[in-house]
């Protein structure tokens, strides 16, 4: 099937003169993940990640990801005829060198500009001119080979009460309206819909786990101009926005109206976030000030409301996941329970909580070797057994009123050999190391993740993810712009300076392939801490509880700190977890949160 959609999309090609067609994995507005009809990239290559980008020439194909993704890829790719190429690996070409190599003299580059960012579309542009390669990017050629292909989402967009999000729309406004002020733009366009709708308090269910609306912004220095589709909204949200001079437009009709914005006024805008399309809808003398968006800093440092009650949404969480781990502990070996079945117990745990509105992504539930996959997804149809042995990682979160959860736990289900010990006590080492970090103010993430990274680099071994990412308050589960990693990647957008407020993952891991997984995950806040001579310390809170398996954990790797660190956090989560268990529960927490 995969090759007669190939050959379909071939000839397509062929037919409107383009010899090279890029299909990355996004939506009209750079989202990570995306609703089904924007899937063009999995529908065409079969590969389910929720990273990667196609590229199809005449005569072959490639798919470019990431380590998360790599022995994933391969499994799904094989048959295809499609090649993987493992991005930032040694000797693998780029995309823009693949196209740079592949392409002849004054060919043709296509894509839909609509679901490639210009800053992306831009950089190809000048690549490829060196060849006088032009790039086409009025056409989605997939949607003619995509016959039966899903409509539009239409679900109802809801207000976000400020006993929830802590601060008003005209709030926000004013504060991005600030930030326009300072770089003397007039005009500011917003096509993430993370910042959209942080911006204006609103929610929705357009893509599945994010709780977000279809929608474009343009914000004037007296109005907004919000472009979505009217259906979605209530008459209550419409008179909402009126109240905060903005107007309503149809979801398709930015495209024209940004060409009538005027060439003399300067134009604040992402080029890593706004799709080509609409930047090329400009005028063509338009002053364009490239820039981060201002809500992308304004929404990751968290306000007091928003931390309060994120507080409150991660015991309810902590509730729902520790009665998971008491149940899958208890049941294991007597009655049957599957990768599937076992993700279906902790959701049902999640919805048993007063304000649970969805989960935050699709649940992780990874048994021995296939935890080694980083984004694996079981399924009714290939899944494993569980059995009283080997281990289970469990990599879920929930979307609730009081905010968004993250959290990952390895679970042991039997007996497990010496070497996952040692690995499962390095990374909860390396946990428990960068949250107990005291840092200056003014370091990022870069500063401080060897602190994860070091008793897993110590064994020779190192996992390719970052160690740790931002987190929205009801919204996205991976927010810009904080995060741990050990180095650069252009383009993850999460190198700010750490923040008092910001929330951010601690999630180390081991990955053999083959063998195993292991990864521990908490979020964290970012506090100020002492002020002196020397400057501004900080420190982090821990905001996830619920117990860490101790049946893993060998002692003799861990030093008297660390075994303070974990005893002090296992009596926060009895203290605090214990209240809301029935008494079997709460005799069994306390056994495996006891000081060792």
């Amino acid at each position: 099937m995969i090759t007669e959609r190939l050959q379909h999309l071939r000839a397509l090609m062929a037919k409107n003169g383009i010899q090279a067609f890029l299909l990355p994995t996004s939506d009209f507005h750079e989202s990570e993940y995306v609703g089904n009809y924007f899937k063009s990239r999995k529908y065409i290559s079969g590969f389910t990640g929720s990273a990667g980008s196609v590229v199809v020439t005449l005569d072959e194909a490639g798919l470019w990801t990431d380590g998360r993704y790599f022995i994933q890829a391969a499994r799904e790719l094989a048959g295809t005829g499609i090649t993987l190429y493992k991005m930032g690996e040694e000797g693998v070409p780029t995309i823009e060198e693949f196209l740079f190599d592949k392409l002849k003299e004054g060919e043709v580059l296509g894509f839909d500009g609509r679901v490639v960012n210009a800053k992306l579309g831009l950089r190809l542009s000048e690549k490829l001119s060196e060849k006088k390669i032009t790039i086409q990017y009025d056409k989605d050629l997939v949607d003619e080979v995509w016959t039966d292909r899903p409509a539009l989402p239409t679900a109802p967009a809801f207000l976000l009460e400020e006993k929830y999000s802590g601060k008003s729309t005209a709030l926000k406004l004013e504060a991005v309206r600030s930030e326009m002020n300072k770089k003397g733009a007039a005009y500011h366009i917003i096509t993430s819909l993370d910042d959209i709708a942080w911006l204006f308090n609103i929610r929705g269910g357009d893509i599945a786990y994010n709780p977000v609306v279809l929608s474009y912004a343009v914000i004037t220095v007296d109005k907004a101009i919000l472009f979505l589709d009217e259906t979605k909204l209530s008459e209550e949200i419409k008179s909402t926005l009126k109240n905060f001079s903005v107007e309503i437009r149809g979801y398709f009709e930015i495209y024209e109206f940004v060409k009538t914005l005027p060439e003399n006024e300067k134009i604040l805008l992402d080029t890593a976030k706004v799709n080509y399309a609409i930047y090329k809808n400009l005028g063509s003398s338009s002053s364009v000030i490239d820039a981060p968006n201002p809500t992308v800093l304004l929404k990751a440092v968290k306000n007091s409301v928003e931390l309060e009650n994120l507080r409150k949404s991660h015991i309810k969480d902590g509730v729902a996941v520790t009665k998971f781990i008491y149940w899958l502990k208890k049941n294991i070996g007597k009655t049957e329970i599957t990768e599937v079945s076992a993700s279906d117990y902790l959701e049902d745990c999640r919805k048993a909580q007063e304000g649970f509105i969805d989960l935050s992504f699709n649940t992780i539930s990874a048994y021995n070797a296939n935890a080694a996959m980083m984004h694996y997804s079981a399924s009714e149809e290939s899944h494993a057994v569980l059995k009283p042995e080997g281990l289970l990682l469990v990599d879920s979160g929930g979307q609730y009123f009081e905010g968004t959860t993250d959290i990952t736990r390895t679970i042991i289900l039997g007996e497990i050999s010496d070497e996952i010990k040692k690995h499962f006590t390095a990374v909860l080492r390396s946990m428990l190391n960068l949250a107990d970090a005291r840092f200056l103010y003014g370091c990022i993430g870069q500063n401080l993740d060897i602190l994860a990274r070091g008793p897993i680099w110590d064994m020779d071994l190192d996992y390719k993810c970052g160690t740790g990412h931002g987190v929205g308050y009801l919204l996205n589960v991976h927010e810009a712009p904080n995060g741990f990693r050990w180095k650069k990647v252009p383009e993850r957008d999460d190198g700010c300076v750490l923040e008092e407020g910001m929330v951010t993952t601690d999630e180390p891991g081991v990955y053999i392939e083959g063998s195993h997984g292991i990864r521990t995950e908490n979020e964290l806040i970012c506090h100020k801490g002492a002020k002196n001579e020397y400057g501004q310390f900080m420190y982090f809170e821990h905001l996830t509880f619920a117990p860490i398996d101790l049946e893993a954990v060998d002692t003799s790797y861990m030093t008297k700190k660390e075994i303070d660190s974990l005893n002090r956090y296992h009596s926060e989560v009895y203290d605090k977890i214990s209240p809301y268990l029935n008494e079997e529960e709460k005799v069994w927490l306390k056994e495996v949160t006891k000081a060792i």
